[in-house]
């Protein structure tokens, strides 16, 4: 049997690196019409950040895993083709700023259809709105030339920074098809490939529009916990509680559990907001404008602990950062990945830089072009392929990007964490506190530092949803 995948990206490069390893018997093809792209994945320095995903590609590469441009090629001679392209959130027109930009898929169907001389399973991979597939099916069965396709909807459900342990290890595997003789056959055969290592148990089926809602449905209910936690951490500074002491005693309930309970300065990442906002379009389009409104809620609390924190940084250092440095810790919406793909610090740096503060930046795997691409891009724009994107983004003056936390914090006024990358719970903070102008600021967006030892040291300390500093208490939290 052969794979292919349209899409050398954070989804389709790891699933694809996995299948091969677990599937010695299977060859696996990855295309991208990105030269440089897939220029790194066949080189020693992959495109994408992810813990044991070298190892996996080194083992496969050049054996039954590989990556190429020539595109119709490997589409031509797969039995299954994987489509995992950018689906961005729609700029203009119908729906913009909440509907999915389906031009890339289609394109991508089209050229299926075209290229194609045996019949296909087409499997959607990347996160797309519900009745994606039914519009799939219709140009690969306008355009078939008597070959038969059959659609398949396969969300992935990975975690990045433990996206190989989720591909290893998966909660479950969903597969979506027609309700046909023909659509349980194509199920049946992408079951097989998964169930080379997935117990059968956890590989799921259903019809195509379930599998598709499922993705949505399930990145909307993580989101939310994370906003319910944020919104209660706003609360627990006004009223003196301890939002960690809080959600520790929610998720002790068996009901509710301990996961995405952590409050921190938002979430980020390629699909939750995007989802949310597919799924508010798709609700106000069936004409369920108070479940829309419902979701739109979870963004807007989000929005909200970005502007909080941004608030409290400014309120806390006389009102004012302009010309101040303040150091960045932690750039990637999250630790163990580099993906700066809606990361919360992106909103935060654009709010102090409208005060004028001069910003430090240090993330261990974000590079300075990333940084700067991310600051001076429009909102949603970086969903588009890399070459689509500006080449060269305007440098924002007021940014530096350094390669040690020691060297962000040297003569800054105050330290903002916005990644809580293992590293930052180590450092020297009397070190760093002694390389630093008075009055030294802490602003946690994280929680992972010691707030007793960092205010023994002599710093002011914030940290999100834990009782204020004597200093912050007078301070307003929204200006």
């Amino acid at each position: 049997m052969r794979i292919c995948c349209i899409g050398a990206g954070y989804v389709g490069g790891p699933t694809m690196a996995v299948i091969a390893l677990k599937c010695p018997d299977i060859e696996v093809a990855v295309v991208d019409i990105s030269v440089p792209r897939i220029a790194a994945w066949n080189s020693d320095q992959l495109p994408i950040y992810e813990p044991g995903l070298d190892d996996v590609v080194k083992q496969c590469r050049g054996k039954n895993l590989f990556f190429s441009t020539d595109v119709e090629k490997h589409v031509r001679e797969a039995d299954i083709v994987f489509v995992s392209v950018n689906t961005p959130t729609k700029t203009r027109g119908l729906g913009a700023g909440k509907a999915a930009d389906l031009t890339y898929w289609e394109s991508a169907a089209r050229m299926i259809a075209e290229v194609s001389k045996s019949d296909k399973i087409v499997v959607e991979k990347s996160t797309v709105p519900v009745k994606t597939a039914e519009a799939i099916e219709k140009i690969l069965t306008h355009n078939s030339k008597g070959i038969k396709f059959q659609i398949l909807s396969n969300p992935e459900f990975l975690a990045e920074g433990t996206a190989i342990q989720d591909l290893f290890n998966p909660d479950r595997v969903l597969i979506g098809g027609r309700e046909t003789p023909e659509g349980n056959k194509a199920i049946q055969a992408l079951k097989a490939v998964y169930a080379h290592w997935v117990p059968e148990e956890r590989i799921l089926t259903a019809n195509l529009w379930s599998a598709e809602l499922s993705k949505l449905a399930a990145n909307a209910f993580l989101a939310q916990r994370i906003s319910s936690v944020n919104a209660m951490s706003a609360l627990c500074e006004a009223t003196g509680a301890d939002v960690t002491q809080v959600s520790y005693a929610v998720g002790k309930d068996t009901r509710i559990g301990p996961k995405f309970l952590n409050a921190s300065v938002g979430f980020g990442g390629s699909c939750f907001q995007k989802d949310i906002l597919n799924l508010v379009y798709i609700c106000e389009c069936n004409g369920l404008p108070e479940v829309a409104e419902y979701w739109k809620q979870v963004i807007k609390i989000n929005d909200y602990q970005k502007n909080r924190f941004v608030n409290r940084v400014v309120a806390s250092m006389f009102n004012t950062v302009s010309n101040k440095k303040i150091a960045i810790l932690g750039f990637a919406f999250k630790k163990d990945t580099g993906d700066t793909r809606e990361t919360p610090a992106i909103d935060v740096c654009k709010g102090l830089l409208g005060d004028k503060a001069r910003l430090s930046i240090y993330d261990p795997q974000v590079t300075e072009d990333q940084v700067q691409r991310d600051l001076s891009m429009k909102k949603f724009d970086w969903d588009h392929p890399l070459h689509l994107q500006p080449m060269s983004p305007t440098t924002v003056k007021q940014v530096s990007c350094v390669w040690d936390a020691y060297e962000a914090t040297k003569d800054a006024h105050g330290i903002c964490i916005l990644t809580e990358w293992d590293e930052f719970k180590q450092l020297d903070f009397k070190r760093i506190y002694d390389n630093m102008q008075k009055p030294a600021f802490v602003f946690d967006g994280r929680n992972i530092v010691n707030m007793e030892q960092l205010r023994e040291i002599g710093f002011i300390v914030y940290s999100i949803g834990k009782p204020l500093d004597a200093w912050l208490k007078d301070m307003p939290a929204v200006a």
